[in-house]
């Protein structure tokens, strides 16, 4: 097998980037959830939809669709030598992929819903939707790098 180009690597090390960076948001968006809704005054009330609106905005968007583009072109690319398509656990990743993306959306959604009523759900609502995205961090993992045969 043929060593990777330069800029297969470079693709790569954007797309793990993108992707710590993209998880990180995940993780602490709802988090910012649980504690908006824990809050009783306006002040606290503005502070979390400020903190919510750039994370969402800034960080988890730029960062879900760097991820995405650079994990096109390195299946583009790979696809070549290591057959992903004809891999059930790759298709059960681009699943997990695609409901982390629902995720993100309702991310979006829900922080609207907050900014017209702080406690639209508890706070231990949020703790539990917090966790989804640990969970298909967890399998997304164990997919890529075991590869299991099925």
């Amino acid at each position: 097998m043929d060593a990777p180009s330069d800029a297969f690597l470079w693709v790569k090390a954007l797309h793990i980037i993108a992707v710590v960076c993209w998880f990180a948001a995940l993780f602490y968006l709802p988090r910012l959830f649980v504690y908006h809704a824990m809050s009783d005054d306006a002040l606290s009330h503005e502070r979390f939809q400020v903190m919510e609106r750039k994370l969402y905005r800034g960080i988890m968007w730029p960062a879900m669709l760097a991820t995405l583009i650079t994990a096109h072109f390195l299946v583009d690319w790979g696809d070549a030598t290591q057959h992903y398509h004809e891999a059930l656990w790759f298709y059960l990743k681009v699943g997990l992929v695609a409901l982390l993306v629902i995720y993100h959306v309702f991310c979006g959604y829900y922080r609207k819903k907050l900014m017209l009523d702080a406690h639209y759900k508890s706070h231990k609502f949020w703790r539990y939707f917090n966790e989804m995205p640990t969970l298909i961090l967890f399998a997304v993992v164990i997919l890529v790098v075991v590869k299991p045969q099925f």
